[in-house]
């Protein structure tokens, strides 16, 4: 699928979402929970999602009973509730986050996959976001364009109160 790069040109890019997360060394715990979520092949076959993937740092912030919790098959829903809460429809770039931050006067609202909003602000140079209950993560690598979309790495996983 061609993307624009920061020239206006067009670029390839061959791997999927789901690829390039089974093989990044910082999202282990990603990849294992996409999968237990089976929302692998959406993310490997569909398109265009943003994804604000937390890193293994930023999951380890949780406990790792909630991480096992999470993992076991009972628990797919709340996991896909969780996963889809860090999705948005469409190819969301650092750029565009930042164009519409502009618009709205340094705020800018994203509708999630799971349906709830994130909202995007500045704090320094970086792009904070949050949700409806205050939980919030910064993106500290953005813009890994995919062949279906974008993954920005994100600091914390952003957990809906519910779950």
């Amino acid at each position: 699928m061609p993307a624009q790069d920061a020239t206006n040109e067009v670029a390839y890019y061959e791997d999927s979402i789901i690829y390039s997360t089974k093989n990044s060394a910082d999202h282990t715990t990603l990849s294992e929970a996409v999968i237990a979520a089976d929302l692998d092949e959406i993310l490997d076959n569909d398109g265009p999602f943003t994804v604000f993937a937390p890193s293994d740092a930023a999951f380890e912030k949780l406990s790792r009973e909630k991480i096992e919790d999470l993992l076991l098959p009972q628990n797919k829903s709340e996991l896909k509730t969780l996963l889809t809460y860090h999705m948005i429809a469409g190819h969301l770039t650092a750029s565009k986050i930042l164009k519409a931050m502009c618009r709205g006067e340094g705020v800018a609202t994203f509708t999630t996959v799971q349906g709830n909003m994130l909202t995007a602000t500045l704090e320094g140079i970086d792009i904070v976001l949050r949700d409806k209950f205050g939980n919030k993560a910064r993106i500290t690598t953005a813009d890994a364009n995919q062949c279906n979309g974008v993954i920005h790495v994100i600091d914390s996983v952003v957990l809906p109160k519910k779950i």
